[in-house]
This record gives structure tokens, sequence and C-alpha cells, in this order.
């Protein structure tokens, strides 16, 4: 699913986001999958690391650099 969004990408996406291509991809999608998985494990921020397959004090760190809050 996600190969085939990066292969869609265009040269000129390369070319003009050059030495940035892959911050700007992990900013794009990072925010939006920490929400989803802590929606679906409704906040609990232990399950949602297990989930990610990383610590919970990482999960907890991106959270907050990132602004998320809880609803």
């Amino acid at each position: 699913m996600i190969e085939m969004e990066i292969q869609q990408l265009k040269d000129f996406f390369f070319i003009e986001h050059r030495g940035e291509v892959y911050r700007f991809l992990v900013e794009s999608l990072e925010k939006p999958l920490l929400v989803k998985v802590l929606a679906y494990t409704r906040g609990n921020q232990l399950e949602a690391a297990r989930v990610l397959g990383i610590n919970r004090n990482t999960l907890r760190t991106k959270i907050k650099k990132l602004g998320i809050r809880r609803d």
C-alpha cells in the first residue's frame, strides 16, 4: 500500500526535496500514524508502543514533540 504511494511520486518530488525526502516523508506519516494507533488503543500509551514496536518513553517523546493531545 505505502509502496504504491511512493512509486507514484514523480521525479520532480525527489529533485525539489533533495536531501529532505526522508525527513519530509517521516514527518508526513508519523503524526497521523501515532494518532491512529493511540485511538485504536483508546489512549493506552503502553499498548500503543507495543503495537508500534517502540519503547513507551520513545512514544511519549514523540507525542510531546508532535503536539499530540488527548481528547
